[in-house]
């Protein structure tokens, strides 16, 4: 039987307490949500600007007024139940802990904030997530770029939310290829993807733009080591590109071709 989901009532208002969403959707009218990270985060509970005209956050250019402050508990005393739940413990191990406390993987924070960088296997070799170098940094080759952020910007998908790269494995670190001109698949290069450094590295990323060290820990959580993914070729697409530059290539060829018989032929036969 589906459980029931507790109710918290806003300023009159009746809202589901929804923790496997993490927001608030009103019982009249549930397309009208309040996620939680639209809420600003005060330790023990949650505080935002609510509208009793629009029951939500009011929008950004809303004329409303009457515009009040409200402050909602954790969801761990909101529903302890189905916190438990979400996160895999005891209704009696969630009393007497915070939303933070429950949500963020309290051993590798600590690990994080001793000093310990997480790592990334890629390919068997393991590298340091360096938010300070802007890069993910090779176990014990120094001869080696490493993988530089900044350099990789572009190879971003959205779609997957993770970077997918070419890798030489060799050298352990980030190559470039020739776009223009790749004619076939680097034999000694291989695919990888990983998390953006925002995940790789939150404490990291939080410290070096200016932020709480800890902020958004409960939204993207925190691991001390990952794992790249090795993707096949063909999933890139590049095999695709790779038959347009045979064809471009051999198109340029033939009108090269051509070109130099027609020169020959306007010179006309040696005497």
């Amino acid at each position: 039987m589906k459980r029931e989901l507790p109710v918290y009532n806003i300023e009159g208002t009746d809202f589901v307490v929804d923790v496997a969403s993490l927001q608030l959707c009103e019982k009249a009218n549930p397309e009208n949500v309040i996620p939680l990270f639209d809420m600003r985060d005060v330790g023990d509970g949650y505080v935002f600007d609510y509208s009793p005209k629009e029951k939500n956050i009011p929008a950004l250019f809303s004329d409303d007024t009457d515009v009040r402050t409200v402050k909602i508990p954790d969801l761990v005393q909101l529903d302890p139940v189905g916190m438990a739940e979400k996160y895999g413990c005891s209704v009696h191990e969630v009393q007497g802990k915070t939303d933070f406390a429950l949500m963020v993987n309290q051993q590798a924070l600590g690990r994080r904030l001793m000093g310990q960088l997480p790592t990334v296997d890629i390919a068997g070799h393991t590298f340091y997530v360096d938010i300070t170098m802007d890069m993910l940094r090779p176990k014990d080759d120094f001869a080696s770029k490493g993988i530089v952020f900044r350099q990789i910007d572009h190879y971003y998908d959205d779609d997957k939310e993770a970077y997918v790269i070419p890798y030489n494995p060799k050298k352990h670190e980030f190559q470039e290829l020739d776009y223009e001109n790749i004619t076939s698949i680097p034999k000694d290069l291989i695919v990888i993807s990983f998390p953006h450094e925002i995940v790789l590295d939150p404490v990291g990323f939080n410290r070096k733009g200016g932020w709480d060290e800890t902020d958004g820990l409960k939204l993207k959580n925190i691991k001390s080591h990952f794992e790249a993914k090795i993707i096949d070729w063909k999933e890139t697409g590049i095999e695709q590109t790779i038959k347009e530059n045979i064809k471009k290539q051999q198109q340029s060829k033939q009108a090269d071709e051509s070109r130099k018989t027609g020169q020959r032929q306007r010179r006309g036969p040696k005497l």
